[in-house]
């Protein structure tokens, strides 16, 4: 990669809504952290009180700040999150890449999991609520496509296959519910948080496709 690649943005979400969804998480962080406090200081004295109120508030306030600061962008070849600091891996000598599957409260977002260089990012290429949602635009899901087939291996060129059936399916103007992300979606069991879903399921999945 060089340093004047140009850098394709990636965050699923527009700012404006990442920064609403923060400030939703800490407010309910002080409610909660508040509730806590409250009844433990009313049982135990003020002092553990606000300790409650500081252990249960801090954590969730920093991932609410950490939400409000996450960027994602690719690079030549190298996939980028920034929160607190920046992580990087690259796509091409990555070691692991398996598609995330998490299910909050009816939403189910379609993310690419990749560790490479002991770092690991997953990135949001979907998020289906219903039978709509919204989706990774075509020009990052075409580089990312471009970037996974150069990997020259079996992983690679089946994500890459599969983000192309993506792109065809819209440019068919086939609806949500008929996309293979949003059916790879539909296809993973419900009631847990986060599943992977490995190559191996990918590719049959691709394969049923053709």
């Amino acid at each position: 990669m060089t340093d004047d690649a140009e850098r394709i943005p990636l965050d699923l979400l527009d700012p404006a809504t990442v920064r609403k969804r923060a400030r939703m998480v800490a407010i309910g962080a002080v409610m909660v952290a508040g509730f806590i406090g409250g009844v433990l200081g009313l049982i135990a004295g003020r002092g553990p009180g606000l300790i409650a109120l500081a252990i249960v508030a801090l954590p969730l306030l920093m991932l609410a700040w950490s939400e409000a600061r996450r960027r994602v962008w690719l690079q030549g070849q190298v996939l980028s999150v920034r929160a607190f600091g920046t992580r990087s891996v690259d796509l091409r000598t990555a070691a692991e890449l398996d598609l995330l599957v998490t299910d909050v409260r009816g939403t189910r977002t379609v993310g690419l999991f990749v560790r490479g260089g002991g770092k690991a990012i997953n990135l949001a290429l979907a998020i289906y609520a219903g039978t709509g949602g919204r989706e990774q635009g075509v020009f990052p899901l075409r580089r990312l496509a471009d970037v996974l087939a150069g990997r020259g291996d079996p992983n690679g060129l089946v994500f890459s296959q599969l983000l192309v059936a993506q792109l065809r399916a819209e440019a068919q103007g086939m609806a949500a519910a008929d996309r293979p992300l949003y059916q790879l979606a539909s296809l993973a069991p419900g009631g847990r948080l986060a599943q992977k879903l490995t190559p191996d399921a990918v590719s049959r999945f691709v394969a049923s496709l053709d």
